[in-house]
């Protein structure tokens, strides 16, 4: 089994962050002075509040690239405005062949991924495996021993990939009393409340539930940042760190991805991640090359045919899920159809998507921004849609 970080440093909250390992450097007080400004002034957007200034002029008119797909779907065009796309990519046999970026958005333009950065975490944590430095039947604590007293304590990192620890957790985004919002709050998405904890690894330490190890699928954000804090002990780097090496950096990304970070520097890994709609669709190429990118082998083709194999469908208890597919399940932090195709999906709320249909080397990225997180309607319209654009690209193809 491999060795976790020094005892030392299983005292910490995560691995070496700042100079020092102190996390008072982030304060706006003290980051211009000597023995904090070197990491500052290379880090400026996790001290304070940035404006991002565009290399290019941002198109003032939606961008349609879209080609036979406008004959085979109709009203494709209407429909991505109705369903308030941002940004939509198709790759198919790893070429470009059809592109929509609304007016105001363009190639270039970042993205909140919201949860489908939960699939990026996974693969990370895959490229770990591979490499040996981390073992996912290992016990959570193992790598982080500060969860022992959480629902945590007993699960297995493979029992957190998968979703399968029953966790006191209401996912209810519009909820202020939910622990998805006071998840939010320690990391800094919306502003503390008195009581909060102050930082995600304080958040996570305070979660309890009935555990149920291996038996239920329970979708939990706070399960993807306990398996980021697993990635930091086992790599010995800033989950950010993590994300760049083991994957971002080998995928031939056109444009640097970021990630939002709580008031100690960790990155928000169930859904703080943005990169443009091109570079998401690399990381769909990745899982149908077989775990091989561009720079190298980010994940085993085991790894891989785990996922497109797809989880314990009789562990699924996503009822809108299922609702649409009947035989769909969860695995390693993807959503598993359970069609002929075999799709799998990375999903996050207000229309988010990361579409991969092996049976036709198919990769489909929608990033939207509906104007509700998390509806059957808005869910229904999305998946219908990139139904249609799956069976129209199997008749161009």
């Amino acid at each position: 089994m491999p060795v976790p970080t020094s005892s030392a440093d299983n005292h910490r909250a995560h691995p070496p962050r700042y100079p020092q390992d102190d996390a008072e450097n982030r304060l706006l007080e003290n980051w211009q002075e000597a023995g904090h400004n070197r990491w500052a002034f290379s880090h400026m957007e996790e001290v304070t509040a940035h404006a991002r200034i565009p290399a290019a002029p941002v198109p003032a008119q939606a961008t349609l690239r879209l080609g036979a797909l406008v004959e085979e779907v109709p009203d494709l065009v209407v429909r991505l405005e109705e369903s308030y796309t941002d940004s939509l990519v198709i790759l198919q046999r790893g070429e470009l062949v059809a592109e929509y970026y609304r007016a105001g958005a363009g190639e270039y333009q970042p993205h909140l991924l919201m949860s489908v950065s939960k699939s990026l975490c996974a693969l990370v944590a895959g490229a770990l495996e591979f490499e040996k430095k981390l073992e996912i039947d290992a016990p959570v604590v193992y790598y982080v021993p500060e969860l022992a007293d959480s629902v945590y304590g007993e699960a297995t990192v493979r029992q957190v990939l998968d979703m399968l620890v029953t966790v006191d957790y209401d996912e209810t985004y519009v909820d202020p009393n939910s622990e998805v919002q006071r998840h939010d709050r320690s990391a800094g998405w919306r502003p503390q409340q008195p009581g909060d904890p102050s930082n995600t690894s304080d958040f996570l330490t305070s979660l309890r539930g009935a555990g149920n190890y291996g038996q239920r699928f329970q979708y939990c954000s706070a399960s993807t940042d306990v398996l980021a804090w697993v990635i930091e002990r086992a790599s010995t780097m800033r989950y950010a760190e993590a994300l760049g090496v083991y994957l971002w950096q080998k995928l031939g990304a056109e444009r640097d991805a970021t990630i939002t970070v709580d008031n100690v520097g960790f990155g928000f890994a169930n859904g703080g991640i943005s990169c443009t709609a091109r570079d998401l669709a690399k990381v769909g190429q990745v899982l149908l090359s077989g775990g091989q990118a561009p720079g190298g082998r980010v994940v085993s083709e085991a790894w891989v045919a785990e996922v497109f194999a797809g989880g314990n469908p009789e562990a699924m208890t996503g009822e809108g899920f299922t609702e649409q597919f009947p035989r769909g399940s969860y695995t390693r932090q993807w959503w598993c159809t359970g069609t002929e195709r075999g799709i799998i999906s990375g999903i996050g709320i207000h229309g988010q998507n990361l579409w991969i249909d092996p049976s036709q080397e198919l990769v489909i990225v929608k990033l939207s921004s509906w104007p509700e997180p998390d509806t059957a309607h808005w869910h229904q319209l999305q998946t219908q849609l990139l139904m249609e654009l799956t069976e129209a690209a199997a008749r161009l193809s």
